[in-house]
């Protein structure tokens, strides 16, 4: 491959230098039950869709549906870097075949990131994992890595960290790219350009040898629209749309046991592929100018995996729609007219030196309603469940 072929060029050229090729070849197979709200051709799954009734009162959306890929195949180069004053030097590129949007089975951009450390402090630049994803996610088959109930999404960065004594301090500023807030005009990074404020993170994570604890806090300031159109007349207009969330994290790791949990009060995180979003407060009359207010949701899950060779592991997640602060006409984001989200799995997974086989089963249950514009919450609900089996054979180098 001309990745490899060039990657080994540069280890003959260049001194001072370390690398190391790795990889994996993974193919997943996996059925659904019904149509579900998802992305990567059902790869990347989040929910059940409504009931969607036809002239005869046939649900349209109770369609099994099932494929297999190798997708999420990937190449990865790690490299070390002669010191740059006090500065340890590194850097990291990573692809895989995901694609963008409904184009698959193209090369994809998933890390590619330099960084210095100087011992107790470090500065990453470039696209790698949001923070708020950070160091604690669930082991589970499924590639949506828990989503919508755990935060997912990889961005362009400016990140520090400090650390001493066991505590991590991050701070980082992060802009759009891959993974895009939702808004008037659908998924965009169009919101965030247009804000020229970038995404902030605040956290701190208290480590021992097993044990990690932490919190962190995110704020997001958007511009939704530029100009607004009334009457067939067009006019600019200044609109903004900042929210906070806050989430704390856990993660206790042996030789034998795996433990995490996450729980966030996210406001408009659609960004990293959760729920969420926000709603019109007020519209100017002549100018069509909008105000907002942030939808919040709580989202919560723990996973727990026991084992070494065999490991059987369980996970269960909780999503609830908070509503707005205040009253509303109509919201724009990701699964605003769903009240409520719960998911379980079971799994179970044959680990050797280089291998990894494992089947996993997920029931998830969604329930839809109305939008109650006094505050912003779903109301009149129903439920409406998908069954999931995934099954997936890696082989990492």
């Amino acid at each position: 491959m001309l990745f490899v072929a060039m990657a080994m060029s540069a280890v003959a050229q260049k001194k001072g230098f370390e690398y190391k090729i790795y990889g994996q070849v993974r193919a997943d197979l996996f059925y659904n039950s019904r149509a579900n709200e998802e992305s990567v051709d059902g790869l990347f799954y989040n929910y059940p869709k409504d009931y969607n009734y036809d002239a005869v009162g046939e649900d349209l959306n109770a369609q099994p549906q099932g494929n297999m890929y190798m997708l999420y195949t990937r190449l990865g180069l790690d490299v070390k870097g002669p010191k740059l004053g006090d500065a340890t030097t590194s850097a990291k590129i990573e692809f895989d075949f995901r694609g963008s949007g409904t184009t698959l089975s193209v090369v994809r951009l998933r890390h590619a990131y330099l960084n210095l450390n100087w011992g107790a402090s470090s500065v990453l630049v470039g696209q790698t994992w949001n923070p708020l994803y950070g160091d604690v996610a669930p082991q589970i088959l499924n590639l949506n890595m828990g989503a919508p109930f755990q935060p997912f999404g990889r961005a362009q960065q400016v990140r520090y960290r400090y650390n001493a004594a066991g505590v991590q301090l991050t701070a980082a500023a992060l802009w759009q790219s891959q993974y895009l807030s939702n808004g008037p005009d659908g998924k965009s990074n169009k919101y965030i350009k247009n804000s020229l404020v970038p995404e902030f993170y605040f956290g701190v994570d208290h480590k021992t040898s097993n044990f990690l604890i932490g919190a962190g806090v995110d704020v997001l300031s958007l511009v939704p629209r530029t100009q607004a159109t009334v009457d067939g007349k067009v006019y600019k207009v200044s609109e903004r749309i900042t929210s906070v969330s806050g989430e704390v994290h856990m993660k206790y790791t042996s030789p034998l046991w795996f433990v995490a949990a996450k729980s966030v009060l996210g406001s408009n995180l659609t960004q990293v592929s959760m729920l969420g979003g926000y709603g019109v407060k007020s519209t100017d009359a002549v100018t069509g100018e909008q105000k907002y207010s942030p939808n919040r949701n709580s989202s919560s899950w723990v996973n727990v995996v026991y084992g070494k060779k065999w490991k059987a592991g369980v996970f269960a997640g909780y999503m609830k729609n908070l509503g707005t602060d205040d009253a509303v006409t109509k919201m724009y984001g990701t699964g605003t007219n769903v009240d409520q989200l719960v998911s379980g799995s079971l799994e179970l997974t044959y680990n050797l030196p280089h291998w990894k086989i494992g089947v996993e089963y997920n029931h998830t249950k969604a329930w839809y309603g109305s939008l109650d514009n006094s505050n912003g919450k779903i109301v009149n609900t129903h439920d409406v469940a998908n069954n999931r089996f995934v099954a997936s054979v890696l082989y990492m180098f």
